[in-house]
């Protein structure tokens, strides 16, 4: 489905009727509907069966009759504002519940099941007032939901944006004063380090939402440790092993880039000697990606280390809202190695 199409979609406050699960819930509230009007203290125990038969039987037809209209007309709907969805709903609604009013009614009358008398009138206005209000219910219930869904999506949209732009100040400033150390004695890469700065930003700047390739978070993750070898020198090494991952995996961008920065900030900085980052990856029982970053522990932790999860949470949380339970972020620490696994649903993406 394209953009225009999911911007319609969202826009019509009415659930997809043509869904099988949403019309076994239409036939169970209709069910539901069909015991109450029939629990009359009026008749006895033998009429109230035969009420309940009835009007299960009038009221499932008019509202899969309805259900099946919606539905055909969905696609139109799509295009309308939502006062038009409302009103043709609550007339479709209406037409259908005086159609099978009036069948009902002539079938009832052809075979003696109605009392004689005037009382055609009184039927048909009885099914289109009861008709009328829980139409009119239904339809508020199904906006609220609606509203509320699309308040929480939104809320949890500006939520991932607001975790994705945490940018840290320090490599902001450590990558302008590298660029600054550059700009004389080498022109070329100092511009090389400015287009591998920029990238960061971009998808920094990016929709938080857009998962991209595999391949192309890694290449993000190299321009930034490039950035960092070119401030740490040799104190800084990169152990790859990621050949038994698929480069097409879709992947919420920067989900790798930060747990790498946070391995260099948190694990080789404090070094005099550096270390080494370790970047492997591996396909798990049931297709899911499993990529790992494992980096030294400092034997002395200096104060700064207090923030060591506020990366980790932001992936974490990031994850949660991308995959549910199904995203996960594991911590493995012992005395001279802090290792971090992100597991994820294989996806392909799509370019």
């Amino acid at each position: 489905m394209n953009t225009r199409d999911d911007r319609h979609e969202d826009h019509l406050y009415l659930p997809d009727l043509c869904n099988v699960r949403r019309v076994f819930a239409v036939v169970v509230a209709a069910e539901l509907l069909a015991y109450v009007l029939s629990l009359s203290p009026s008749t006895g125990p033998e009429g109230r069966w035969q009420r309940w038969m009835m009007a299960s039987l009038f009221i499932q037809w008019v509202a899969l009759s309805s259900t099946a209209l919606l539905c055909m007309a969905r696609r139109l709907m799509r295009c309308w504002s939502q006062t038009a969805t409302t009103l043709y709903s609550f007339g479709l609604v209406l037409a259908v519940t005086v159609l099978v009013s009036e069948a009902a009614y002539w079938i009832g009358r052809h075979i003696q099941l109605f009392p004689r008398g005037d009382w055609h009138g009184q039927f048909l206005i009885r099914n289109l007032t009861i008709s009328a209000i829980v139409t009119v219910v239904t339809l508020r219930y199904f906006y609220v939901q609606h509203q509320l869904r699309r308040n929480t999506q939104a809320e949890a949209y500006a939520r991932l944006q607001a975790l994705q732009a945490r940018v840290r100040p320090h490599f902001l400033f450590n990558s302008m004063n590298t660029i600054a150390s550059l700009t004389r004695s080498d022109p070329a890469l100092a511009e090389e380090v400015v287009e591998d700065l920029a990238d960061l930003f971009r998808v920094n700047l990016a929709d938080a939402r857009t998962r991209i390739p595999l391949a192309e978070e890694l290449a993000l993750t190299r321009r930034y440790l490039h950035i960092q070898r070119l401030r740490l020198g040799e104190r800084l090494a990169v152990d790859e092993d990621l050949a038994a991952l698929p480069a097409d995996a879709a992947i919420p961008m920067l989900t790798l880039q930060p747990l790498v920065e946070n391995a260099v900030y948190h694990g080789i900085e404090p070094l005099a000697e550096g270390g080494t980052i370790r970047i492997s990856g591996r396909r798990e029982a049931g297709g899911a990606v499993a990529i790992t970053v494992a980096n030294p522990v400092p034997e002395a932790a200096p104060p700064r280390r207090d923030g060591h999860h506020l990366a980790l949470d932001n992936v974490r949380q990031r994850l949660a809202a991308h995959y549910g339970k199904a995203g996960k972020l594991a911590v493995e620490e012992t005395a001279d190695c802090y290792r971090v696994t992100v597991t994820l649903p294989y996806e392909r993406a799509t370019t």
